[in-house]
């Protein structure tokens, strides 16, 4: 399955923009209970007590819940995956299955 790298290098507006690209839908990425703020990088808004510095990657193939889980163990940041409509995608859907044909 086809996916990409993520990494705390990142931007968050980078990252968003490559996932909607991959999977097709829109990704929230947040800086505590806050939306993170899109010229940060994603380890500028890493959760207080994780040192992130892994990378992780993101397939098709991978369950939201996995996908979500990942992100925040690897990077430290907390990500939500939307479901096209503007809610949240369900934890059992795999993130392939997001892109609408």
């Amino acid at each position: 399955m086809p996916g990409f790298s993520v990494s705390g290098k990142m931007l968050v507006k980078n990252f968003k923009a490559s996932f909607m690209t991959e999977f097709g839908v829109p990704v929230r990425v947040y800086n505590g209970v806050r939306f993170a703020n899109e010229d940060a990088t994603l380890a500028s808004v890493r959760l207080d007590g994780h040192d992130g510095g892994k990378s992780c990657e993101l397939h098709g193939n991978m369950k939201v819940k996995t996908a979500e889980d990942a992100v925040k163990d690897a990077i430290g940041i907390k990500i939500q995956v939307e479901d096209g409509k503007g809610g949240l995608a369900d934890n059992a859907a795999t993130l392939g299955s997001l892109k609408k044909k």
